[in-house]
């Protein structure tokens, strides 16, 4: 029996030392940073233990700062400071240089406009006026606003960079093109609560999206074209919310800009 404990261990020991150092700690951090955002970023976590330290009226816009900010230090900036220091990877290896930025910048020139177009005629639904700006006193109020669009850009920084960058850039030595796969599994799961057609659209989109950030060698593109589908829906639906327009079309969009001229 102990020689069996033995040759296990001999084989254990072997397997691990055949990892590779880097992909193993990409993998397993993802892991980590995905579990310790539902537990230190819950909101209900901030009321209980942060809030009271600051003026009620900061509380609610503090509490998304919180969510968002866990995401942003979890999902980006530890992630990126631990392939840089650790395993002395430069900012392209990392997926954090600029790429091939005319590719980059020619796709989201394509696409940003349709999602502003996108938006603009789902944000004339009453639901949807709604819940967008999930922070709704950021509606009422532009400086809000952008404080709150801000923080959200920081998540948005975080959600991306863990899979499109650090799990996508960080195994790819290993993984070569089927880290491409590998990021688009967690990412889907994490839909997994979403109306069922979303959910299923998440496994698309999130291979699409990390092909693109392979091609273009640059986790930076997959912000613009992951954030502007909320971001710009909390624009239009503030825009209609203050200023009441309804409708779709150039002349409700033309009562809009006339409005903002007042």
């Amino acid at each position: 029996m102990l020689d069996l404990f033995q040759n296990e261990w001999s084989r254990l020991r072997t397997a691990i030392s055949s990892l590779d150092r880097q992909t193993t700690f990409v993998l397993v951090f993802a892991a980590v940073a995905v579990v310790l955002q539902f537990i230190l970023g819950d909101r209900g976590l901030f009321y209980e233990h942060v809030a009271a330290s600051l003026p009620a009226d900061w509380r609610e816009l503090a509490s998304w700062g919180w969510w968002f900010g866990m995401q942003g230090l979890l999902g980006f900036v530890l992630p990126a400071a631990g392939l840089l220091l650790f395993f002395s990877n430069d900012l392209e290896d990392a997926g954090l240089g600029l790429g091939n930025w005319r590719l980059a910048t020619g796709i989201a020139a394509l696409y940003l406009p349709l999602v502003a177009v996108g938006t603009w005629v789902l944000s004339d639904g009453s639901a949807f006026q709604q819940q967008y700006p999930h922070y709704s006193p950021a509606s009422q109020n532009w400086t809000l606003f952008l404080i709150y669009e801000a923080l959200f850009l920081f998540y948005w920084l975080g959600w991306e960079y863990l899979w499109r960058g650090f799990v996508l850039f960080g195994s790819a030595p290993t993984l070569g093109l089927y880290a491409i796969f590998v990021q688009a599994i967690p990412f889907a799961a994490l839909h997994v609560s979403k109306p069922w057609p979303e959910a299923l659209l998440s496994i698309v989109g999130g291979i699409a999206l990390g092909a693109l950030v392979w091609r273009c060698r640059s986790f930076w593109i997959a912000v613009p074209i992951h954030a502007a589908q909320m971001m710009l829906l909390d624009f239009w639906c503030t825009l209609r919310v203050r200023t009441g327009v309804s409708g779709v079309g150039l002349e409700a969009f033309a009562q809009l800009v006339s409005h903002l001229g007042r």
